[in-house]
């Protein structure tokens, strides 16, 4: 039962983090105007915004307008109800697994901003920043998180110094601080080469002339694959330290 609730609660904060795509790039309020039909306008009732049922009872278009309704919708909050209910599962500790899967849902929402508006919302960024201080040990977490902060930071003013334009967003900054949080140092260093390895592989195969690429998605990315077989990593880098 309390898997359920816990799926449940990511479905709804699925439904937020749609709100927040929408209208935070935009700098709107995510409370007014109140839910509305994008293209008529027309306010939506209560039952027209139950996560997921009621985009499948509506099949997909506006009860007023007819006009199609995003895909989006339904797919980040499955994508949020899963990341709650996988990480519930993987883990033990129920306070633990809301908070990790918190801060994973609240990437999914950066990197879709990110790849849409190549910008990234401090409403979002910063409090999955200071949730994933409170994932372990909060003096640990913010130690590390602060020290790959600054390492980014750096690295940001020396690459920007040599391509002399900004080759890096404020935001990968945060970004940063979240993997060395979730991390620790060593395992968030992996995190980071394999973010890099598969920006790289993605970018050779567009190879399209001044296009930037969304970074955050690649570090969101890696920090999952890294957190998720932490044990195969840390004991392949043992066998490689022997």
């Amino acid at each position: 039962m309390e898997g359920v609730l816990v799926t449940l609660f990511g479905l709804c904060i699925g439904s937020f983090l749609n709100v927040a795509i929408i209208r935070l790039p935009k700098n709107e309020s995510i409370n007014l105007p109140a839910s509305h039909c994008p293209t008529c306008l027309h306010p939506l009732a209560w039952y027209h915004n139950v996560p997921l049922f009621s985009w499948i009872f509506l099949r997909g278009k506006c009860a007023f307008c007819r006009s199609h309704i995003s895909f989006q919708y339904p797919l980040v909050e499955l994508s949020s109800a899963f990341l709650y209910a996988f990480i519930y599962f993987y883990l033990a500790n129920t306070l633990q697994a809301l908070l990790i899967a918190s801060v994973f849902a609240l990437l999914l929402a950066l990197s879709i901003i990110d790849l849409r508006y190549k910008a990234v919302p401090d409403a979002l960024s910063l409090p999955a920043l200071i949730l994933s201080f409170c994932t372990g040990d909060p003096l640990v977490s913010l130690q590390n998180g602060l020290l790959f902060m600054g390492a980014f930071a750096f690295l940001r003013f020396f690459i920007s110094a040599l391509a002399k334009k900004e080759v890096m967003g404020e935001a990968d900054i945060i970004i940063a601080g979240i993997i060395g949080a979730l991390l620790g140092i060593k395992l968030g260093l992996v995190a980071i080469y394999i973010s890099a390895v598969i920006a790289l592989i993605i970018f050779m195969i567009i190879r399209k002339k001044g296009y930037e690429l969304a970074f955050i998605p690649f570090l969101a990315l890696g920090l999952l694959l890294t957190w998720l077989f932490e044990t195969p990593i840390l004991h392949i880098m043992e066998l490689i330290y022997e």
